[in-house]
Formats: C-alpha cells, structure tokens, sequence
C-alpha cells in the first residue's frame, strides 16, 4: 500500500450542484481540490472519525465525518476502489469504511434525525435522503408544518427551493411542541444571517467599486455586513474565496479585492468580486470591540485590541484574521513604466492587468481572475487600430477566450518574458511545454509562500535587466511589431522639411538636402527596375494530353457522395464537404489503405499515358503556338519604333529635337514643381502623337504577309 491515493474527476457537492475536481488520500490529510475555483479543501487526518461508502447519483461516493461536526461528501468512485480505500483508511486514518444501503423506496413517512450538520430523513434504518443544514436559508413553522428553503445557486440547472415536513401532533404532554423543537433544531445550524450582537469593529464610508457606491463595513465573527444607502449585504466568511491586495498604477492608491463563491445578488446581477479603493494616505486608528482576552485567545496575535495604521492595513489585517485566508499580492513583474500592472482595455473598459506567482487578475469592470493552470494557451497579437498597442489574448481550457486590448508595445518585452518564465504556452511562437516543476497540484494557486521559486525568478529578472539596457529593450520590442512597416525614405522626406521658425539659409540647406535625396532616391528605383528579374511566363496547359490521377480522398469521396446525400437529406454542397473531411478521418488504417492503393495504380497509369503522349509528339503544338505569339509580338514593336522615328523627322526636328528631350530629360534644375509639370505635358503629347502616327500609318509589304 503506498503513502497517497489519487483520483481524479471525483465530484463534491457544493449546495446542490456536482463540482469536479482532484482527491487525493495521504497519511497526515485529505486534500480536495475544485477544478472550478481552485480552491482546496483539507481535513487532517486525526479529526476523521466517520467514513460511509454509498450507492449514489454518479456511481459510489463517499461521506466523511470529522470530530469538529463537519460532513464532506465526494462522489465518482468505481465499486472496485472499495477495497484499497477501506485498507488505507485502517492502516492510516484508524477508520473503518462502512458500506451504507440508501432507502429508495419512497415512502412518505419516516424519521427526522438531527447528527450535526445534517438532516436525515430514514425509513427503516436506512437513508432517503440527507440535507446539509447550512444550504438552508430559511425555516418558517405552520400549526403542524415546517418549511425549509433553501439558498439557490447559479451553477445548478435545476434548484430545490423549499422542503415540507409535516409534524404529527404529539402524544405525549409534553411542554415543548415538536414543529418548534423541529424548527430550533434546523435554525441552530441553518445558514440564517442575523445581525445580532455588537459588531467587532465598523469601517465608515468606504468607496466600493463592485458594487459601486459607499459603504459602511460591519466586520461581525461570522459574516461581513455591507450596509449602502440603497443596498445592504450579508457575506458569510465561508463565501470568500480568495484576498488580494493590489497597488494602483499611481502609486497613490490601494485596491483590496475579495473573490466570492458563490457571488452576492442584486436581482439579477451577480457580484463575483468585491472591490475597495483606498488611499494611501488615509490613516485610522481602530479598536476592536472585544476584551484583550478575547482578542488574544479567538486571533492568536494575528490582531490586537488597539491598532493604528493606513485603513487599506487594518482592512486587509483584519478581514485576513477572520477569514482565515492569505492575501495575494503581485510577485517580481514590474512593466515598463515601473509599475506591477499593465494598462488595457477589456470589453471596452479600461483597467489594470496584474501578473500574479500563479495567475493574472484584471481590475475592475468587469473584473476577472484567471489562473495558470486552467489557461490552454496566450497569444500576443497586433492592435486592430494602430501599430503603437498590441492585444493580449489567453484561452482557457473550458474554450473561453480574454482578450486585453490596447497594452502599450513598450510592455511587450517585460510581459513575453514573465509569460515565458511561467511556462505558459505560447500560441503564435509554437511553445509546447505546459505547466511543469514548481507548482503543487494540490496547492494553493494563489499561495505566494514559495521562496525558492520566488528567488529563481527574481534571479532571472536581475540577470536580465543588466544584461540589456532600457534602450535596446525598447529596439527590439519596436522591430519585432513593425518589421518593414515604415519606410526609411518616406521618413527622411517629411523629418527634413524646415519649419516656419527656421532662418533662410538653414531653409536653402534643407533645400539642398532634399533635392539631393529626392536624386538618389530616383537613381535607386531606376537601379532596381533594372535588376529585376522578368517575369516568369505561364505554363501552358496542354488540352490534348492525358487526365491527372484523382488522390486516395477524391476516389473515396466520389464513391460516397451518393450515400452521403441520402444518409443526411436537404444537405448542401459545402456541408457534403465537412461531413466527408471529418468521415475520411475517422476511416481506420486498413480502409485508407485500400483507396491509396486504388489512387497509386492511377498514378501509375497516367505515367504510362503521359510518357506514350509525348512520345507520338504530344505538347509540341502548344510550343510552337506559343513561339509564332512570341514572333508576332516583336514586329509589331519594331513596326512602332519606326513609325515613332519617322514622324520625328518629319515634324523637323532632327537631332536638335532629341537633344532638346533629353536636356530636359536631364536637367538638375528641373526639381521645381512647374518644371516636374511642364516635363510630364511634352513627355506625354510626345507619346501621344506617336501612338497616332503608328496607328495611321500603313503596314508594309512584308508586315502584310506576315
């Protein structure tokens, strides 16, 4: 028997619905760990004290007691993981694994029986059915009723609202009646907020950004009382999932962020996060409205009666004590601009993206928190508006795609490289590696006590930065988002045209200067129009040849097109296409075989056809077809020139005409605008008049029997 057992895809039930996750069995604890939220459940191993295998909705599950009265059920278990997980319940946890036959028959009268957390409802000794007393939100009694209702939940498609039982009268003349000793008994473990008693402290006034507005903060022992001017909230501790605290871009601000699961409601807005802005300068002295005593025996030094601080601390201090949870803060990535966040916009809002140890999250509207281990993949890609952003996608593994647009492309440097050292895939650069090394399945994903992982990146990032300065950072981040995009010459043009201010002679200067590139430029273009290389002349396709061989596909698709059409009537052209690409995949290695060996002895054939064509003298009619075009295409060229020579002459020119164009032609006075002008005119009347004279002019003799 070795030191753990691992399962995975094993359900917990969370208020009515199944979510899945990790399980894992070791000799100190049980950890479960939620693939939805990762957040991670541990029950030590000296406090089980109960341990029932049952016959439930997805196969076996099982239900587990502690001593401290708490009930945890897992369900996904295969009957033949009985046995292994009775032997290493005995030989580590002492506790036997007791088989438990669930009634289903469904009748409708039994016994109630109260044990702890839960209630029970049993026929004969055997359980119908169990309801966790913390789902329940409210107990209402009639003359013999009681009504239980229950807190919904978003995640479930279908909820139970509410639960009758009826109380027979009692026989007995006893004092207390059972609806109400039935209803105390549900009441004393429902989840029933009542602010009853003092609070431990009050924060007044607080600017809350989700959801918006100010905020009184009751900080009470069992839940956090939001009390606004138009709203009020009661969030139990066991809702917070995760804290974060996060330092604004300016330095000047603190955002305190609490996740929620499940989130507060406001008819049908769903607050998944809770987020307060404080300032930095802002202090407060606090005490706690308990006796040092208290405060000494309930927190364990964590608080103290009398404290003084920045409010932003003594939030953070305080909720950290009460909800028992760490606090996340970003670890060693620092932008460009010095700070640890980026500035993006996501779904229209703008707001700040924080690379965290184990994920990112993203403030404020609407926030987001990702983690590493649930991301597929991340993309960097260009800006759909300008060259100067780029955007920032990350895919995850349920399908969802996050897209944080407009990050300036001076942080692209600082995060590729944060990203690379967290061993995320990478998809336009074909990174492979997934999540490797450091990082505990069964961790925290926000746990930021790992030092010798925060020390290797730290040591990275120092290695790093004295190895490339700030300027060349900034070179190769602005080469590698517009490679080609800005041209050199273009550039120079409009970086050297003087402006108002400028004196007369460093204007002639600048004149100079222009002309001169404009020249080098010209002679450039000209060069390169020499230097390139002709186009390549089309082939040819020769009508008169031999059929090219179908593919191993095509001869399979021709063949099925009929049995398609008729397995899946009304379907078009393209979706024939689909279903056949996604059919000739699912073909096995022997089928697939049996058609490349079909498409092979085409090929053969077509070898066989193609050589005998060109052997009885096939193709040779396309060629010389081709040469007669190419022959006519040169007397008709030379037929121009000639013609454009002697309407030359007779206009009189002569040579003086020619050196006339090509003064003109070549004159370095000619850079004006009105001289760029009057040159294209005579360039232009010049071609005119010979396109005339070539076409009036009769063809010759010999042109004539050509």
């Amino acid at each position: 028997m070795g030191d753990t057992l691992e399962f995975n895809e094993i359900y917990q039930e969370v208020k009515g619905s199944w979510n899945d996750g990790r399980l894992r069995f070791s000799k100190q604890n049980v950890v479960y760990k939620s693939s939805k939220t990762g957040k991670v459940d541990s029950i030590p191993a000296g406090e089980l004290n109960l341990a029932q295998w049952r016959r439930v909705c997805l196969g076996h599950g099982i239900k587990l007691g502690t001593s401290t009265g708490l009930v945890y059920k897992y369900d996904g278990f295969r009957d033949t993981d009985f046995e292994k997980i009775s032997e290493f319940f005995k030989a580590n946890y002492k506790v036997e694994l007791t088989e438990k036959d669930m009634c289903v028959k469904g009748w409708n009268w039994g016994t109630a029986k109260f044990s702890g957390p839960l209630l029970s409802f049993d026929i004969n000794d055997s359980t119908a059915f169990e309801i966790p007393l913390s789902n329940v939100s409210q107990c209402a009694t009639g003359k013999n009723e009681v009504t239980l209702e229950f807190h919904q939940n978003d995640d479930t498609e279908v909820s139970l609202m509410e639960v009758r039982f009826y109380v027979p009268p009692s026989q007995s003349d006893e004092r207390q009646d059972p609806v109400e000793a039935f209803a105390q008994s549900v009441l004393s473990k429902a989840d029933v907020i009542q602010a009853t008693g003092d609070a431990v402290c009050i924060f007044k006034e607080l600017q809350c950004l989700t959801p918006r507005g100010r905020y009184d903060i009751r900080i009470y022992p069992t839940f956090l009382h939001l009390h606004g001017k138009t709203f009020d909230y009661k969030i139990p501790y066991t809702t917070v999932l995760r804290l974060f605290l996060l330092p604004h871009k300016d330095q000047r601000q603190m955002f305190f962020v609490i996740s929620l699961d499940p989130p507060i409601k406001q008819g049908q807005t769903r607050y998944h996060f809770l987020i307060l802005l404080f300032s930095k300068e802002e202090d407060i002295n606090l005490t706690l409205n308990m006796s040092e005593e208290d405060v000494e025996r309930r927190f364990e030094g964590k608080l103290s009666k009398n404290m003084s601080g920045s409010l932003y601390e003594m939030v953070s201090r305080v909720m950290k004590a009460l909800v028992n949870r760490k606090i996340t803060v970003p670890g060693n990535f620092q932008g460009h601009s010095g700070a640890q966040c980026i500035t993006c916009s996501y779904k229209a809002s703008s707001g700040l993206l924080y690379p965290l140890e184990r994920g990112f999250i993203y403030v404020h509207k609407p926030p987001v928190h990702l983690r590493f281990e649930e991301i597929s993949c991340v993309n960097f890609a260009r800006g759909t508006t300008t060259t100067r952003s780029f955007d920032f996608e990350i895919e995850t593994k349920q399908g969802n795609q996050y897209t944080f647009s407009s990050i300036e492309r001076e942080e692209y440097g600082k995060l590729f490289d944060f990203v690379n050292a967290k061993k995320l895939n990478i998809k336009n650069r074909g990174f492979k590696e997934g999540m490797k090394g450091n990082i505990d399945e069964y961790s925290d994903s926000d746990d930021d006590q790992h030092d010798a992982y925060l020390e290797r990146m730290k040591a990275e990032g120092k290695i790093r930065e004295e190895g490339n300065d700030s300027d060349e950072s900034d070179a190769e981040s602005d080469e590698s988002f517009n490679p080609g995009e800005e041209d050199d010459d273009i550039a120079e043009e409009y970086d050297s045209n003087a402006t108002a201010s400028d004196s007369s002679e460093d204007r002639d200067d600048s004149e100079d200067e222009s002309a001169k590139r404009k020249k080098a430029k010209k002679a450039r273009v000209v060069k390169e129009k020499k230097e390139r290389k002709p186009r390549k002349e089309k082939k040819q396709k020769d009508s008169g040849g031999p059929k090219r061989p179908m593919s191993a596909y095509m001869l399979w698709l021709n063949s099925s097109r009929e049995r398609i059409k008729s397995e899946n009537p009304g379907i078009s052209i393209t979706e024939i296409s689909k279903k056949a690409g996604e059919m000739w995949r699912q073909l096995g290695k022997d089928e697939k075989e049996e058609w490349e060996a079909k498409a092979g002895e085409a090929r053969r054939e077509y070898d066989r056809a193609k050589k005998e064509y060109k052997e009885s003298g096939g193709g040779s009619a396309s060629v010389s077809k081709k040469e007669s075009k190419k022959s006519v295409g040169k007397k008709e060229e030379k037929k121009r020139k000639s013609a454009g020579g002697d309407k030359d002459k007779e206009r009189g020119g002569g040579n003086d005409s020619f050196k006339s164009r090509e003064f003109i032609e070549t004159s370095e006075e000619s850079s004006s605008d009105s001289d760029h002008k009057s040159k294209s005119k005579r360039k232009k009347q010049d071609s005119d008049e010979e396109e005339e004279e070539a076409i009036s002019t009769p063809a010759s003799s010999e042109e004539e029997s050509d």
